[in-house]
């Protein structure tokens, strides 16, 4: 972790400071971007996270809220549809009949490698307008940012 705060300012200063808005909007621009390759295999954001979550092992429906930080009744909603199209398997667990599993079938996993390679190459496409140098620490940095929410999850889910 790093020792020294970064200060964000109103107006770019340094070539360390960023201007306030820079992070949030350029993420919310690039979830749209996101969104937009993701019409290219028929899911949306919300599904293409479920599977991505999902892809990890089997979980329960109840813990799914928490993890996408939605409303129950919203993962109920995307479990539905892709239940209905053959992606996802809803089943009671067996200990607690009260508790459903769900898990990716065959066909849930096709369609999330080809939702991976579809946005990843788009995103290598969207980059692919920078300096060389540039466009390989702009995918670094995209590797780095995963890393870093694993790690933020893993440290909200651990108790104390």
């Amino acid at each position: 972790m790093s020792s020294t705060p970064l200060t964000v300012t109103a107006a770019r200063t340094t070539g360390d400071a960023p201007s306030r808005g820079t992070y949030g909007r350029v993420t919310a621009w690039l979830a749209k971007r996101v969104e937009f390759a993701l019409t290219q295999v028929d899911l949306t954001l919300p599904q293409y996270r479920v599977l991505g979550i999902l892809v990890e092992g089997s979980a329960a429906a109840s813990g799914l809220a928490g993890r996408l930080a939605v409303r129950p009744s919203s993962v109920t909603a995307i479990i539905d549809g892709l239940v209905a199209r053959g992606l996802v398997d809803r089943t009671h667990q067996e200990d607690d009949r009260r508790r459903i599993a769900l898990r990716l079938t065959q066909e849930g996993e096709r369609v999330l490698a080809e939702a991976d390679l579809t946005v990843d190459a788009y995103m290598v496409s969207i980059a692919g307008h920078l300096p060389d140098a540039d466009e390989v620490m702009v995918l670094r940095s995209l590797e780095l940012w995963g890393q870093a929410l694993a790690n933020f999850h893993q440290v909200r889910a651990e108790p104390g």
